[in-house]
């Protein structure tokens, strides 16, 4: 499998899963993600909060992903990798499950800043190897 395919696979996985941890908050999916010892009520708009981050961070990848701009995508990765790290010291402040906080958040953030790293990478050496291929500019007369 090339990078590029492999990098693929990874952002759609990323994307697939921010949209579906997004929905699981907003729509009633019944779907309880652990980590904060007293989870905020149904009623207290929380999950609306959470869930709508969520689907907004994921339609931005997703969008950035189906179009090919994929030196962008990485960098939305980058930033993406913000939130779930956010979470995990939310959960650490908050006194919640250590295991959760980094089992879940931390490495979650560190699986999406590893595939816009790995991204970011392939399309830098793709636009050297695009430089390089190009013929240098003409001297212009002054």
């Amino acid at each position: 499998m090339s990078v590029k395919k492999l990098n693929t696979v990874l952002a759609t996985a990323v994307v697939l899963f921010t949209l579906y941890l997004g929905l699981s908050f907003v729509l009633p999916l019944g779907t309880s993600f652990p980590g904060l010892p007293n989870w905020p009520s149904g009623d207290s708009g929380f999950p609306i909060v959470k869930g709508s981050r969520e689907i907004a961070m994921g339609l931005a990848m997703g969008i950035l992903l189906v179009s090919g701009h994929r030196r962008a995508l990485g960098w939305v990765l980058l930033m993406v990798a913000v939130a779930p790290f956010g979470d995990m010291v939310n959960v650490l402040a908050h006194h919640g499950s250590t295991v959760a906080a980094f089992g879940i958040h931390g490495l979650t953030s560190a699986l999406i800043a590893v595939t816009g790293l790995l991204i970011l990478r392939e399309t830098g050496k793709a636009r050297m190897i695009q430089e390089a291929a190009a013929p240098a500019p003409a001297a212009q007369p002054a």
